[in-house]
């Protein structure tokens, strides 16, 4: 192998005459300071596949056939298989190959940490900002892809700015109760789709009156579920009907076509139960849109999980719901970028119909970052900034490009 030793004041300075001098898919074998700077050992990448290049497998050689004589040789009852040497050699060869490619990984780990170290010393201020973002709970993949889009003069406003430009809010003209129709809260359980049905319902009730709106529900598992719902529907005057399946659901529907609004309360189900298909299946069926509701106390997995399970054509958007009880909500404002979802509204409380509110962005963006620079245990600090940043990669996470 033909390595090569670059010396140079700083990773950067080193990382820049190797793309210079051996390309950019140069392979860094080792890096360490030395005085005056680091010391940086490369290896060329065409070199590099060479090493990594499978073996070839040998030629079969031409044998002629043997004159076949009527005297039988005797055969071993138990013949003891052969081990190849060639085959040995493969697997000691492809041994060392799988050390190399993770040495290669293990050290470009390390001379990205180098390079994010680098960036902290030259742009703290930079720095700061992306910390913040981390701390208010957006995934270190939108970080990432914030920062790649980052001007120089950029600051928390231009973060607020830009999350802004890729959050979706439902427009007048797309709010559920001015535009009517019919339209289920979906979620896993838990997650407040009775109360805000209720809350949704009261909203509507309050500006095209009670004989205009109608309750449905299809929880008849949970032990008191159809009562609670009717206990709403009773202080607000709105009749409640309970369906069973997808015929059951269209005989329903069509005696309420004369309701402004229809919401449906559904029963709460894990993302991962096979019921979650079948209820999407019969909502389809009946032509009956949704609303897909997030707990803002959930980690970024699991709402991500959430969202891929649940969402649908069907799905018209979300609602962000627990928004009180979330000591921050980045993360699902995060996911619902990710999935290109509608806010519609966003829920702080289990009173019916106040803590049921129009999305604000300014205030929502506010609200994000509040919390984040108090310190606490899953706080972010400096010193672990560069080893997290330089283990995101550089593979695309996100659905698409963000707006800036």
């Amino acid at each position: 192998m033909n390595m090569k030793k670059f010396l140079a004041p700083t990773s950067r300075d080193a990382l820049r005459l190797i793309r210079i001098e051996m390309g950019a898919d140069a392979v860094i074998l080792s890096n360490r300071k030395v005085d005056g700077g680091v010391e940086i050992m490369a290896l060329a990448g065409s070199e590099f596949a060479q090493l990594t290049h499978e073996p070839r497998q040998p030629a079969p050689v031409s044998v002629r056939p043997a004159i076949v004589t009527q005297e039988r040789i005797p055969v071993p009852a138990k013949a003891e298989p052969a081990i190849s040497p060639i085959s040995t050699l493969q697997q000691e060869q492809q041994g060392i190959l799988s050390e190399i490619k993770f040495m290669r990984n293990m050290m470009q780990e390390q001379v990205d940490c180098l390079s994010w170290s680098d960036r902290q010393q030259r742009d703290p201020q930079r720095t700061r900002m992306l910390r913040g973002l981390l701390n208010a709970g957006f995934s270190a993949a939108l970080t990432r892809q914030i920062v790649d889009k980052m001007p120089a003069t950029a600051n928390m406003e231009w973060i607020r700015r830009v999350l802004g430009n890729n959050l979706r809010i439902a427009t007048k003209q797309e709010d559920l109760i001015v535009r009517g129709g019919v339209v289920a809260l979906i979620g896993p359980t838990g997650v407040g789709k009775t109360t805000t049905t209720a809350k949704l319902a009261a909203r509507a009730v309050v500006r095209y009156g009670a004989d205009k709106v109608a309750l449905l529900t299809t929880d008849s598992y949970r032990i008191g579920a159809h009562e609670q719902l009717r206990i709403y529907g009773k202080i607000l005057g709105v009749a409640v009907h309970a369906v069973r399946d997808t015929e059951d659901l269209r005989l329903t529907l069509s005696g309420l076509k004369q309701k402004h609004l229809v919401l449906i309360d559904t029963i709460g189900m894990g993302q991962r139960d096979s019921r979650v298909a079948a209820q999407a299946e019969m909502f389809n069926a009946a032509g009956v849109q949704r609303l897909l509701l997030l707990n803002a106390t959930s980690s970024g997995d699991t709402l991500n999980d959430v969202v891929c399970m649940y969402n649908g054509a069907g799905v018209v958007g979300c609602i962000p719901t627990k928004l009180d009880e979330a000591v921050t909500f980045g993360t699902v404002l995060d996911v619902a970028m990710r999935h290109k979802l509608t806010l519609h509204y966003i829920a702080n409380g289990q009173r019916v119909p106040e803590d049921l509110h129009e999305v604000n962005m300014e205030y929502l963006l506010h609200r994000a970052f509040k919390q984040s620079a108090k310190a606490a245990p899953f706080t972010l600090h400096e010193l672990e900034f560069p080893a997290l940043m330089a283990g995101v990669g550089a593979a695309p996470a996100m659905r698409g490009e963000y707006a800036t």
